[in-house]
This record gives structure tokens, sequence and C-alpha cells, in this order.
């Protein structure tokens, strides 16, 4: 609906009234937004500020009480205490000095939420002043010479104003409120005294007055000195985040507050249990709480003591107090305000919205400011209020920023908004909430307003602090120029003074949660940290006052170290400000570069040493310093130690060059290098956390580097070359770390010490190669090494344990001088070799090399069996010379002379192993062996390869490839004389089939020993072959044989070779037997019937085969071969094989392989132009003069022939192949087939045969059509689904594109001409369904002419538009679909649940149309009824009003009405009347048939009036009125509505006789009507039939009358459509006898087909009497269904029901007018379309009745 137009044309409307407001509801309703305490009091002196006012007078009037009498004394304060306690209120006075009322101010007043448009006023909204009636019921008001009265009349208020006579008005503003109850107690005084002078604090007010009667309560007095203008920082950012706001200007001044006050104030009277009802309520507040009745139960012992305490002191003060309530006392409190002028810029919208809402425009400038109590002022206000008084009366308790509930927001008063922080925030300007307790954070534009003001506050609140801070410092400053320390630093005596001060600093600017609005103290918060453009912020600090960025936060230990930081104190370290800057990381943790600072501009002592090593340890160690860090501070550290610190090592020390630490292996005793920091330092430092540094600890070889190049330049005792005791003590150390000491740190040592004198000897100081080990003690005189050292040390040194080869050839092999001519000369070789053998561990490495080319021992020289008997003259050296072993000597090898009988020389002795240390050769090698196998004495030749086998394993000649020597050494078989090569003869005997030469048989077990392989390499064997192939077929099988032994060996380059070598020999007859050879790809191996005629096969053995199969070779010929073969051959193939069928399964193997075949684009061009394809062409014996149409037709006989795939065409269209069969040449009747057969230019038949369709006139009646179209699309989901599981690629649309794409159009006539393309044959035939492409997509047509269409026809047609190659298959598989019900289709398992599903929402959709349109006519009804209503009242208005009668049927809320009387009749009968009305009754010319019609309806109808006594008018209920027809149309619609569909398949109405008086030729009995439910009509009605029909099924009986049920229920549908019934509130009956045209069953409407059929039907269907038989047959039953209609609002017959069927008949007579028009102006062109000439309906525009 367009309700923009909808609003304009109500607003074009004539009637225009005003809104009424109830002015005491209204106001009661502003009230309840004023919830707060103190709410008038507020709001007046609101008013008193808006108009410049500097003194505020409240005084509150009691009036005495009437039950306690005033005490009879003069003591005044016993009469407070009475007023007090006793007394309520009467009035409350305010007054103001302000500007008086002006007559803009006076117009305001009367006039609630017009607010006051000034900016700079704090008032608003224009409702506050109401608040005066939350007690008062009539306020007045004075100011100036005028006054103003309120005073209500009913719910409106009204005023009265007067003008005073000039000298008798008040320059004053006075508001007097009587309180609307006597009976309203005084206020609490406490109370009320906080809340004016919180009230004072920024309104600009400068005293205040309060007052019981005549007694002065409170004088609040404020003075404020001059303001101090603040500079602005350039890094403040002065403008808001939206910019809305910008701070101009800043300056802060202090206020102070007095206070004079009485006591009264204070005192709280002792509760009893006469008190009055008053007193309870004036100290209501004091009541006990739940709070305090909890505490008082989980109170212990332990809380008694103080709470007695304080009640005690509290009582001593209450006693004081009330002495004199009337005394004074004072109190001072002072104050530090800063503002700035705020300087604002909006849009011109947005101040349009502001303006809106708040009545005035946004201010240009406005003012915000901070309250705060600095500490100093904190500090003397205190001090000014330490009286007793003054801790019970606490007048100030709110006022206060650092009391509960802490900083609030003051919109000219406090609000109950709080800050969140210690300082109030003024900010006139903010836009409150209506009842001004809140800041509006909820409008849109407001919120934007107000946010921005409290980011200025942000602003300001952070320029503030940033002042005070400042102001500390120069407190601090003053401190440490009073000490006498100007210039200087600021001692910490100094900074613990002030931290109270910053402690009450930080308290002030810190923001916690605000109330009742979180958001407030967040946006405020928000300001104050981001306002300055840097990210810094001042703080207090052990240096003072800093900036954040210059604070750290230090620890205890990095402390003890370094002292020079600014850190934050320890006292503050837990402040929740310090804490947010730490959080924020304004101020981090002490860094690597303070510390390097620090530690750059300072030494460290012998404990800050300690301390920091232990510091920078952990902290490596933990992993809180990374190693640059480490280093850096390493670098920069260094310590002044002296020599009583114990430190050794001078008296500086640089941590930096610090490299190694000492541990328990060197003692600290003796010299340590500069770069090893004193074991002093690290004593207490576990070693993990020094290496941590990137320490290591000293090791032996840097140490002992140290002592020796240190040495020159120190001392004779401290040098190790020099001292024998201190080479001794660093020896000792030495020795006890050797063993732990690696490799490398081993060889440094002895590399370090063996070329200098550093031994301690016997004979002085001696290199280590110089000295001997104690034990050596040959000679006497020999330089033994001193000391208790360990050997493994001595010898790694080089110390010697034997005495040198020179020595010992010279003193003991040489004959000495005085032995004399009997001495032996020298030793003989084996007393050497055992000599050398004892000492052979400690001989030096150089002295066994020297032996080793030393010759020392002879060779065997003895005789043959007696060789060790004798030795050769010469000396040989160890490695010439071989064991003594017989086996060697029969190889003539140089043996070494070892005397002794056999087995002397035994192969594990000492000896023996030391000889072999020297060379001693225990086995001849491989190459000699090689070359005695290859001398030409044969018995060396055989004792070496004897040898070589027996010692093959045992002395590793395995390890040594004979295969690769040169020298022929092998015999042959077959040539015993010859040798050859290892690598030149082989072992399997098959190899000589190529020519190779075989090791002797006898050596075939040695042969891996030998290198002899097993076969001739492969690559070689295939080259023999393809230069000589075999010749005959036994010499290719023993060839191939081989071979296949060989085909693991057969790598690509030979297999390559193998393929395209002739090597496979086959027989050709020409002229005789000739051998040719062939590529084994040539070939085909074992036979074929098929193909052995074609291909050449061969078979030489399984072996042999298999050999050739891997060359190549093919078991049978490929698909590409025999593709070939077919497109150059295919008549030699086809005789061949002969057999068709042998053929076409050639022709389908060779289609599995098209992926490959295909790509072969030469082969693909051949088989595409080639006759190689087998077609068929059906002869048959009608070509010889039958009719091709007879079924008596012999068996046809196919004839094959081979033709080019474009001269066979693929049978898709049977009809059109039995049309033209014997023109055509068929691809044969199989899938496989037709594919190959299309792929490579076959056409299907479709194609090749024109179809021309020839449509006749479209019909008049389109609702076959219609539905026929709704039943293919459903039918065609059902099919689709089933058909496309076994063909899923067959599909080529869907049902969606169906439905896009398809109209069915009714046609009289339909035929169809074929003819074959290129040939002069045609055919033509009658069609009852088509389908053909048009512009807008496809058509089919159904042929009305034929009745019911050809299913089968339609299902051929929509196949074609949704498959890709529709068949005969797919027609019939569709056929069924479209003949059978659903539930047919479900009950043979089909799913078409869904389409119930579908079909029952079409019918909720319909019935919801019919309901929508029965609403549409409710709606008519009212307003016929509205327009009746007025006429009756414009005919007789002086008519009192009467309940008017019920009519007949009528469902009104009176049902004792009596029932009115009936219209009289007219005479005749009614079908009679309807007739002439409708111009049927022409005379004579109705047939027989119309006559009987006439009869029995006038049966069915009331009798004439002649025969009915109507009741008498002027009863003494009739009051003369006609009934309105509304409520006649209303009881028809009714009963319409309660037509209903019946679901019952049986239905049983028994008999029922009721006599009633208004009939007179027939009674009103229903005969039983016990009937079953048979079937349902094409359009979905229902069919019962009587049980006792004699028919032997129902479905015969149906199918015997499908065309009458058809017809009649189309009939019903039209008379149901007159009345908006519901499609299936209509059923059809029959039964054999009766008088029962129909019957109404609760609703349900039942009709006679037995009736129709012999009435109607007959005319109809001959199609005579055109329109007028329908409009009459149609009119019949709906008079008919009127009566039935009836029976839904009167049972029995009568006059009521007479009377309501009358009215059915007058109601909708023009609807059936209409359509019997339309029925009877049926143009002639009509009649061509398909209808008869009458314009009756005719069989073939109703829809297939095939769903019966």
């Amino acid at each position: 609906m367009d309700y923009a137009r909808l609003r304009a044309a109500a607003m074009s409307g004539e009637d225009e009234e005003a809104v009424t407001v109830d002015t005491r509801a209204l106001i009661d309703k502003v009230l309840a937004r004023y919830s707060g305490e103190w709410t008038t009091l507020r709001e007046l002196i609101q008013n008193a500020a808006d108009a410049q006012a500097t003194t505020v007078k409240v005084k509150f009037e009691t009036t005495p009480s009437t039950q306690t009498p005033l005490p009879t004394t003069v003591n005044q304060s016993e009469l407070i205490k009475h007023v007090i306690s006793h007394h309520t209120l009467r009035s409350l006075h305010v007054s103001n000095n302000g500007q008086p009322f002006t007559s803009t101010d006076w117009g305001r007043l009367k006039k609630i939420a017009e607010g006051n448009p000034d900016e700079t006023k704090i008032g608003a909204f224009g409702v506050g002043f109401y608040s005066v009636f939350a007690d008062c019921e009539e306020p007045f008001v004075s100011s100036g010479n005028e006054a103003m009265a309120f005073y209500w009349k009913g719910n409106a208020l009204f005023t009265r104003k007067a003008t005073l006579p000039p000298g008798q008005g008040s320059p004053d503003t006075t508001f007097v409120l009587d309180y609307r109850s006597t009976s309203t107690p005084l206020p609490n005084l406490l109370s009320v005294s906080q809340f004016l002078a919180t009230s004072l604090t920024f309104v600009a007010l400068q005293s205040i007055e309060f007052w019981i009667d005549d007694w002065k309560i409170l004088s609040l007095q404020k003075k404020s000195s001059p303001s101090l203008s603040l500079d602005i920082p350039r890094d403040l950012e002065t403008r808001t985040k939206d910019g809305l706001m910008k701070l101009a200007a800043a300056d802060r001044t202090s206020t102070q507050i007095d206070a004079t006050f009485m006591n009264v104030i204070g005192w709280k009277p002792q509760s009893t249990t006469s008190a009055t009802k008053s007193s309870e309520s004036y100290y209501s507040s004091e009541l006990p709480s739940l709070k305090n009745f909890f505490s008082r139960l989980t109170s212990g012992s332990s809380q008694s003591g103080p709470r007695a305490k304080a009640a005690k002191e509290e009582k001593a003060i209450q006693e004081a107090i009330a002495e004199d309530l009337t005394a004074t006392s004072t109190s001072v409190h002072f104050l530090r305000v800063t503002s700035a002028q705020i300087a604002t810029r909006v849009s011109s919208s947005f101040a349009a919205e502001l303006e809106r809402a708040t009545k005035k425009p946004p201010p240009k400038t406005t003012k915000i400011s901070i309250l705060t109590s600095s500490y100093d002022e904190t500090v003397a206000s205190e001090e000014a209020s330490l009286s007793q008084v003054l801790k019970v009366a606490d007048v100030f308790a709110s006022v206060l920023p650092s009391k509960k509930p802490g900083g609030r927001i003051f919109i000219g008063f406090p609000t109950t908004q709080t800050t969140g922080a210690g300082m109030h925030v003024s900010a006139p300007s903010v836009i409150p909430t209506v009842e001004r307790e809140a800041i509006d954070l909820n409008a849109r534009w407001v919120r934007s307003w107000n946010m921005e003001l409290l980011r200025a506050a942000g602003i300001m609140s952070r320029l503030a602090f940033a002042h005070e801070m400042a102001g500390l410092n120069d407190k601090l400053r003053r401190l440490s120029e009073a000490c006498g320390k100007k210039g200087q630093a600021v001692s910490p005596v100094e900074v613990q003074k002030c931290i109270p001060e910053a402690l009450h600093i930080l308290k002030t600017y810190t923001f916690l949660d605000s109330t009742p609005n979180g958001n407030v103290a967040q946006i405020i918060e928000e300001a104050f940290w981001t306002a300055y453009k840097r990210a810094s912020i001042e703080v207090f600090s052990s240096k003072g006052v800093l900036q954040s960025t210059k604070v750290r936060t230090s620890s205890d230990e990095i402390a003890k170290f370094v002292g020079g930081i600014p850190v934050v104190l320890r006292e503050m370290s837990e402040d929740p400000f310090i804490k947010r800057l730490i959080d924020f990381g304004l101020i981090k943790d002490i860094t690597v570069d303070d510390i390097c600072q620090e530690l750059g501009a300072k030494a460290l002592d012998k404990d800050q040493l300690n301390h920091f090593l232990q510091w920078i340890t952990k902290g490596a160690f933990d992993g809180e310093l990374d190693r640059p860090g480490v280093q850096r501070l390493l670098d920069v550290a260094v310590a002044t130690i002296s020599d009583t610190d114990g430190g050794g090592s001078g008296d500086i020390i640089a941590l930096g060059a610090v490299k190694n630490y000492l541990n328990n292996k060197i003692p600290a005793t003796l010299p340590i290098p500069p770069t090893t920091l004193s074991i002093a330092f690290t004593a207490n430092i576990p070693e993990a956390r020094l290496q941590a540094l990137g320490w290591e600890p000293l090791t032996i070889v840097p140490w002992l580097r140290f002592l020796i190049e240190s040495g020159p330049s120190k001392a004779d005792e401290q040098n190790l070359t020099k001292s024998d005791k201190f080479a001794h003590q660093v020896l000792t150390v030495l020795s006890k770390n050797w063993d732990n000491l690696s490799p490398s740190s081993k060889s440094s040592v002895v590399s370090a010490l063996q070329n200098i004198t550093v031994m301690p000897t016997k004979a002085g100081m001696r290199k280590p190669g110089e000295s001997f080990f104690p034990s050596v003690k040959l000679f006497d005189d020999l330089p033994i090494v001193e000391g208790n050292l360990k050997e493994r040390f001595l010898s790694a040194l080089g110390v010697r344990k034997t005495v040198d080869l020179e020595t010992i050839f010279t003193r003991l092999l040489s004959p000495s001088p005085a032995a004399g001519d009997g001495a032996h000369a020298k030793w003989s070789h084996m007393e050497l070799i055992k000599y050398l053998t004892s000492v052979k561990d400690d001989i030096p490495a150089a002295d066994m090399k020297k032996l080793r080319e030393s010759p020392l021992c002879p060779a065997e020289a003895g005789p043959r069996g007696m060789e060790p008997t004798k030795g050769t003259t010469r000396l040989y050296r160890i490695s010439e010379l071989y064991e003594p072993k017989d086996s060697l000597r029969a190889l003539g090898l140089l043996i070494l002379q070892w005397p002794g009988p056999p087995g002397s020389f035994r192969t594990t002795s000492a000896e023996a192993r030391f000889l072999y240390g020297l060379g001693l050769r225990p086995y001849p090698s491989v190459p000699e062996l090689v070359n005695m196998m290859a001398s030409p004495d044969d018995n060396l030749r055989t004792q070496a390869m004897s040898y070589f086998v027996a010692n093959h394993h045992l002395n590793g000649y395995a390890s040594y490839d004979l295969s690769t020597t040169d020298q022929c050494i092998l015999p042959i078989e077959g040539k015993e004389k010859q040798l050859v090569r290892p690598s030149a003869c082989y072992t399997n005997e098959r190899a000589a089939v190529l020519g190779y030469n075989i090791l002797r048989r006898d050596l075939h077990q040695h042969a891996l020993k030998f290198g002899v392989a097993r076969d001739p390499p492969i690559t070689g064997c295939v080259e023999r072959l393809i230069a000589k192939p075999p010749q005959d077929r036994g010499m290719a099988i023993t060839l191939f044989q081989y071979l296949s032994t060989r085909i693991g060996d057969l790598g690509h380059n030979s297999l390559v070779k193998l393929r395209d070598a002739a090597i496979v020999p086959v027989l050709r007859e020409k002229g005789g037997d000739h051998v040719a050879h062939i590529r084994p790809s040539q070939c085909y191996l074992g036979s074929s019937s098929t193909y052995k005629d074609i291909f050449d096969f061969v078979d030489f053995g399984a072996d042999a085969n298999t050999f050739l199969f891997k060359c190549g070779a093919k078991s049978e010929p490929t698909k590409h071969e025999i593709a070939q073969m077919a497109c150059s051959e295919p008549a030699r193939l086809l005789s061949t094989l002969q057999s068709p069928e042998k053929y076409l399964n050639l022709l389908k193997s060779v289609f599995e392989d098209w992926g490959l075949l295909k790509r072969d684009k030469e082969l693909l061009k051949k088989m595409t132009t080639s006759s190689w394809l087998l077609g068929f062409r059906e002869l048959s014996s009608s070509s010889m003069g039958k009719d091709s149409d007879s079924l008596d037709d012999e068996n046809p006989i196919k004839h094959y022939q081979l033709a080019a795939a474009e001269e066979i065409v693929i049978l898709d269209d049977y009809i059109s192949y039995r049309l033209f069969k014997e023109a055509l040449l068929c691809a044969p009747e199989d899938d496989t087939l037709e594919a190959f057969y299309s792929l490579l230019g076959s056409r299907g038949l479709g194609s090749k045969v024109k179809e021309d369709l020839q449509v006749g006139p479209r019909t008049r009646n389109q609702d076959g059509a219609e539905w026929l179209r709704k039943h293919v699309l459903e039918r065609s989901k059902l099919f689709l689904h089933e058909y496309s599981k076994d063909k899923r690629d067959a599909i080529k649309h869907d049902t969606r594109w169906l439905e896009k794409n398809l109209q069915v159009l009714s046609v009289s006539s339909l035929s169809l001409r074929r003819s074959l393309r290129g040939h002069a044959k045609s055919h033509q035939e009658k069609r009852s369904a088509a389908s053909s492409s048009t512009a807008n997509g496809w058509t089919l047509y159904v042929a009305a002419a034929e009745g019911k269409p050809d299913m089968y026809q339609v299902g051929q047609a929509i196949c074609q538009l949704l498959l890709n190659r529709p068949n005969q298959h797919a027609y019939f598989f569709f056929e069924p679909f479209l003949k059978l019900g659903l539930l047919d289709l479900r009950a043979r398992g089909y799913n078409v649940d869904r389409i119930l599903r579908a079909k029952a929402a079409e019918a909720r959709l319909a019935e919801e149309e019919r309901r929508k349109a029965l609403e549409a006519e409710q709606r008519a009804i009212q307003e016929r009824e509205k327009e009746w209503t007025t006429q009756i009242q414009r005919q007789d208005p002086v008519t009192p009003e009467r309940v008017r009668d019920r009519m007949p049927g009528s469902f009104d809320e009176s049902p004792d009405h009596a029932i009115p009387a009936l219209p009289p009749r007219r005479g005749g009968g009614l079908l009679s009347t309807l007739s002439r009305r409708l111009g049927f009754d022409t005379g004579d010319d109705h047939s027989q048939s119309a006559s009987d019609s006439h009869s029995e309806l006038n049966k069915f109808l009331l009798p004439p009036q002649s025969q009915i006594k109507p009741p008498q008018p002027g009863g003494k209920d009739d009051d003369g009125r006609v009934t309105s027809p509304a409520t006649i149309h209303q009881n028809l619609l009714n009963a319409i509505k309660s037509t209903r569909p019946h679901d019952s398949s049986t239905l049983f109405a028994p008999p029922q006789q009721t006599e009633v008086k208004e009939q007179r030729t027939y009674c009103d009995s229903a005969p039983a009507q016990n009937i079953v439910f048979a079937a349902e009509a094409p359009r979905g009605m229902r069919v019962f039939l009587a049980k006792d029909v004699l028919v032997a099924n129902h479905a015969a009986f149906i199918s015997s009358r499908v065309d009458s049920i058809a017809r009649f229920e189309e009939l019903l549908r039209d008379v149901g459509q007159v009345y908006g019934l519901g499609e299936r509130a209509l059923h059809i009956f029959y039964d054999e006898k009766g008088g029962t045209i129909a019957f109404n069953s609760n609703g349900s409407l039942f009709c006679n087909l037995r009736f129709w059929e012999q009435l109607h039907y007959g005319r109809i269907q001959q199609g005579t009497g055109g329109g007028q038989a329908r409009v009459e047959a149609t009119t019949w039953w709906w008079v008919v269904v009127a009566h039935e209609l009836a029976h839904n609002l009167v049972g029995p017959h009568g006059a009521q029901h007479s009377y309501y069927t009358e009215s059915f008949v007058q109601q909708y007579f023009p609807k059936m007018m209409a359509k019997a028009a339309g029925w009877m102006t049926a143009t002639a062109p009509a009649a061509t379309a398909g209808a008869g000439s009458d314009g009756s309906v005719r069989p073939d525009e109703l829809p297939p009745p095939y769903s019966l």
C-alpha cells in the first residue's frame, strides 16, 4: 500500500480538530519524571540564577501541632525542638533579588514546555517550574509590582495576574507555595543544608539563607579570588574529537565558602515509643536499614569495642548540641576552580536539530569549570572544621569532590551523574534529561553535543592536572632552595615531604566508574589521556616532577647498584593512576639504556659490583636480558677495587674485557690472565649464570699460554722455564687435569711445552723430548724426570720410555772395546727382534719407521725340506719377506729365516705380531698371483691358480675384481691350450649359439672368483642377432628361447633396436618356400582363424614367443590396425569374416577405442570417407505389390551392404522409417553402433524427413488446452526423473525449460505431411497432437476434432522437445505417465507424493482467493447496511430506536425475535418467471425434454401463492419496516460459507419426514441416500453411486459415462462460480430411481447425474439448441443449487425456505445473466474453431477425461 498517497488523501480532508490536553494529567506525568530530591528548590534557585540574583532566601513556614501543645517556655532551644518534632509544613517561600519578571517571563510561566530560548540560561525545557505542583496545589508568584496566582477548574489550570499599585511592590521575586497536605513533616535540615551548599558551588549566587519560621538555620556566603590566566601549551590538542568545540582560554580562581549554621541541623531527637509520626518521617533517613540489621546479626565481639566507642562519642556530641540548639557554628571550605572558554562550531542542520530538542540555539561560546580541592586548601578546610558539631553536621559533605559520592556533573546545579574522578565538572551547556538528574546520551543530536562537551571537560581536566603538577614541582624546588641546594638535584628527604600532595593530585584525576551512566567517565577520561599530542604526562618521581617518558619503574635489585635514574616511588607504586600509566605504556621499566647511561657516568665499588653481577647474571640466565643488552652493560661497567678488597687484579676492573672466570681446576694462588675475573666476585654465583654472560671458565690451555708468554716479563720464581719449583707446580696442575682435557687441548699443551725447557730432571731443566721416564734404567747417566707425574701426561709430552736406535746400534750391536777377541761381534737378528718386541710400546714412531726401512733379516736359503736351516747373506727389509709357510714356499717366494724345528714360528707370538707390524707379509697379493697364473710354466700356473682358489676367502681376494685384468689366465671349453681373459669367456653354455667362449667346465664353480660372468652383455647379443638373424624355425627357436632368459636384461635402447630389426623368419610362398625376415612388430603370436590370412602369425614356443612379445610382437591386431585394414580392404575383411554379425562386432570393438583412434587425423579422415561401414536395407514382400501397411507382411529380409557414413541413416523415427524404408540404407539398430555411425557422419532419419504441420483454426474454448499443459508439465517431471536413471545423457531440457517455452493450443484439426529429402516420396496423416517451434518457444497443438488427444502422440511430441534422441522406447515409456492417474502411478511404485502436495497447495490458494472474494462481498454488505440505516433515518427521523426483527436464518444475538412476514409472491411458477426474464418463453418451440425439465423443476419448487397462506401483516411484532436487503444478503452469504466438501467415501442420510403446513402437493420427504465414492471427475469433482446400482463394477459404469460426467462437472463448476462456492463443495451422485434431484448433507451439495442425463445431456451432446440449450440447462441447475443453499439457513421446506431460495436467485441473478449473455452472443467464427454452430459446448472442448 502507498502510505504516502494515503496520507496526502487524509490531509486533503475537510475535518480539522485541535488535540486537547488534560493539564492535570500532563503535569502529573511531568512530575513523574522529576523524581529527585529537592527538585522544587533546585528549579526555583535555578530561576534565581537565570535572573542574575546574588541572594536567595528559602523559608519554611510551619503549622503548630493539634496534638502536642507548644511548651510554655521562652527558651528558644526548647521551642525549636518542639517545632522540628511536632510541627508540619504550611508553606514554602523562595525569594531572590534578581531582575523582576518581564512580560515574556510571565507569558512563559503560563506555558508548558515552551522553554527559555536564551542559550546563556540554565533553563531549557520550560517544565521545571511545574515541579512546584508536586506539593502545592495553587502556587503564587510575585515579582516587582506584578503577581500571578494559579488555580484549577476541574483538570484545567488557569492563572490570574494583578498589577500592584506603585509603592506596594517588592524588588524581590518570591514564590509562595502552600502545601497541599497539612501533615507534611519538616524536611531533614542537614540534608537541605547540604543541598543548598552544593547548589551555591557553581551558580552565580553569592549567598543563600535557610529559615524555619523566624529562625535563621543556615547562612552561606561565597567569595572568590581574582582569576589567574592559564597558559595553554602548544602541544595541547584544544579541539575535541568531532571538531564541534575548541578550548579558547583558561583561568583559575580560588573560592571560599563560609557557612554559619545553628547546631540544630546536627541534632538527632531520641526516638521514643511516644514519638509522633511527623518526627519519624522527618528522621526516616536515620532509621536502621537492612544493612544495619544484618550487620548487627553478623557483628562479633571484635567489633563491639570500636562500635561502642563510636556510639559513646556520638552520644557526647549530641548531648553537647542539645544544650543549645540555637547556638551557631561556622565552617569554611576552600575550593579551586579551573575554568575554560569553549568556542563551538556546528553546522546549521545540527543547530536546528538542537534547537528543536532544547527550544534554544546552541551557544557560540560556553564555559566549562573544573572544581577540585587542592592539598593545601583541603588541609586548611579540615583545620577550620575541627569542632565537634561539624563531625555530625558537615554542611559541605557533598561539596568536596573527594568525599562520597565523588565528583558530579553540575548543570547549574548538581545532578546525580558522577564524573568518576575527584572533581566536579560544571557545564551549563550540557543538555540534561527532562528531570535534570542525568545527562542525555540517547537522542542522536543531543548525544553528539553532550559527548563533545564531556570531551572538552576531559581536555580541561588535563590542563588543570598539568598546572597542578607544575605547582607541585615549584613547591619542591622551593623546599630544595630553602635547604641551600639551589641549582642542585632534589634530595630524597624533600621528595618524601611532597608525596602526600602528589597522591592527592593523582587521586583527584583518577577516573573510576561513573554512575548512573558509565560512559560519562569513559568519555572524559579518553579526552584526558588524548589531550596532548605527545604520549607523555607529568609524574612525581624520585627526582621530582618529570615527564613520564623520563620516569621508570624500578626494583630493589637494581636500586642496589644504580641510584641516579628517576623512578616511581614505592609509596606511589600501588596508586591506581600510576598503575594506569604503566598499563598504557607511558611509564616503562628501567631499560638497558638507562642502566648503561648510569654505569657510564659512575664507577662501581666492591659491593655495587657484587650486586651488579648478581643482577646481570640472573637476568641473562632467565632470559630477561638479551645478549646484545648484556654485552652493552658489560662494556660500560667499570669497578674500582683496591687490593684490600681482595680483587687481586689491580684497582680497576673493566667488565667488558672479562672473558673468563676461575673454577676449581686452577688454584687461585697461581697467576691468572687479566681477562679472568677473580673468584672473590664469582664464588657465590652459579656457573650457569656466569656462562649466560658469555663468560667461560678459564681452561688449561689459555692459562698455560699466559704463563709461557708472561714468563719473561716476570720474576724467575714465576718463570716456567727457570724455576723448577714453579714448573713442578704448573706440571702438577696439568697432570691432574690431563685426563679431563679434550684431544685438541692435549695437542695444544703438547705443542706449547715440547720445545721449551720445562721438565725438571736429575740433569737440570730439559725439553720433554730430551727427558726419560723414571722407569728407564738402561744407562745411569740418562736425564730422568723428577716428581710424581702421570705417565700418560709424560708420554704425550714426548718424554722417552726407550733408548733411541742409534744408541742401541752403537752400544749393543757393535762389539765392546773391552770385550776382547773372544766376544761376540753383535746380537743375532732373532735376539734383536725379541728385544725390540719387549720395548715395542715405548719405541717412538720415528724409530719404528726407521726399523721398517732398515734391512734386518735374511731369507731362507736351505735345501728343499730344510729351508730354515740356512739364511742368505743378504739382509732384507721385513716388508720384503713372507712368513715361513709351505704353501708360500711352493710359490717360490722369499721366506723369513726363522731357525728351529717346524712350527717354531708361531703367528700368534709377540715376535710374530711385532714382525707383522714391521711389514712381514702373510700371503701374496692378487696381481702377484695373476702374474704367476699367466706364466708359461704350467706347474707354477697350476700352483698359483690352486692357491688363489683355496685362499680366496681367507686372504680377502674377493675384494679384487679379477675381471678387469688384461692378462689371459683362464682356459676355455674345447680349446685347452688357449687362455683368455676372464671377461672374454662365460659359463652359460647356451650363449655359444651366438659364438661366445665358454669357461672350462671344471672351473665353472669358481667362475665368480675369477670374475667370469654367466652371460655375455645383452647389447652384444642384440648386435649379433641383428647382424645374423636365424635362417630357419629351429634356429629361431633355439636363439629366441635363449634370449627369453635375458628379457630382464633388455634395456630400452636394445628393445628399440629389436623392434625395428627384421629378425623373425616367416615362410612366404613365392613359387616355393621362401624365408623372409620381418620385424617383431609386424607379426602376431599364436594363431587366429579370423586373421590368419590377413596378418602374419608365428609360434616358436612359449619361451620364444615371450621374447618376441617383449620385442613388440602382439597377440592379436590392435583396434587401430583393424581400423586401418577395414578402411583399406573392407570387402576382403567382410568376406574373410563371412558374417555381418561378426563384422558388426568388429566395428563395436573398434568403437571401444574411439578416443584413441580419433587422435590419428589421417585415419579419422579415412574412416569418415571410406565405404567400410555396414548398413542394411529392409526387403519385404510388400515391395512386390502388397500394401505396405498390411499387418500380414512376411518377415522382412535385411540386406547388408558396405557404404560410407554419410550414405547411412540412423533410425530415430520409426514412423518415417515405416513409410520410406525401401529408400533407406539404415545403421544397425544398436545404441553403440548408432553412436559410432553418428560420430563418423551418419545423420538421423528425422533430419532427412521434412515435416509440414498443417494446423486448423483455434477453438474458442481453451480450457482443455490449459489443463493439458498443466498435466504435461506435471507428468514430465516424473518421466524425466525415471528416464534419467538409465539414460542420464539423453536429457536435453528439463521441466523448467519446458514450463518457460511450452504453450498448448486447442485447434479444430491437425495433419502432418512427411517427405523424404532427395526422394519423391511423401505421406500425410491426421494427428491428434503435434508440436511445432514458434517465435515464443514451442507450441503443442491438440486437435479438437479427434476427441480426446492420443496420449501416445502427446508424449511423442513432448519427447522430441526434452530428449536428445527420442525413440520408440521413450514414447512408450512416457505414455503411461500421461494416461494413468497419480494414485495409479503411486500404486505402480512411482513417487508422486510431491505432486499431490503441490495440488493440495494449489487448492489452498484457490480457496484463499474464494475467501477473499467472500470477504469483499462481506464488506459490500456492511456498506449497504450503512446506506440502508441512513436511508431509514431520513425517512423516519422521529421514530425512537427499536430493536429490529431478526431475519430468518440470520446470525444476530437476539434469537427470540419473531420471524418477519415474507414479501407476497407473484403468480406463476418461478421457472416461468425466470424464463420470461431471460427471454426463453417464446412459444411452443421447446422440445419435450424442456417441458419435462419445467415440470420436474416445478415439483421441486414451492407451490403457487394460492396454495400458501402467508402470515398476515400488522401483527403485534410488525413495526411496518422493510427488512434491510443487506441483512438478507448477509444470510445468503452465511449460507454459502456453510457449504463444504464431503470427505467421507460413504454417505448415509437416514429418512426424514417433516410435515410442512405450507406444502399441499408433495411432502418434504428425503429418501435414504445410501451412496459410496466411485471416482473423480476430470476437474476433481467427486462422483458417488448408490449401493443398489446394478453394475458389474464401478469402473465399467464410469467408463460408460465419461463424457456425461465431464460435461455435468463443467456445468456445476459454472454454477459454483456464480455463487462463489468452493471447487469441492459440489458433488455428483447417481441412483436408478427416486425423485431426488439434489440434496444438502451438512453443507455438502449433491446433484443427481440421472436427472442431468434425462433432461439436458442429450441436447447438449447432439449440439442442437445452440447456446440456448447450455443456458437453459445451467439456469435449471442454478435454481436447484439455490434451493439447496437455502437449506444451509432453514432445514424444513416452508415459507422461510422459499423466501431464501428466491433471495438467492434475486441476489445472484446479475451474475447468472452475464454468463448467459456470453453464451448466447457466441459468434459464428467460434463455431469454425471447433464448437457447435449453436455455441454449445462440444466434447472436443472439454479436457481429456482420463483421470476418471
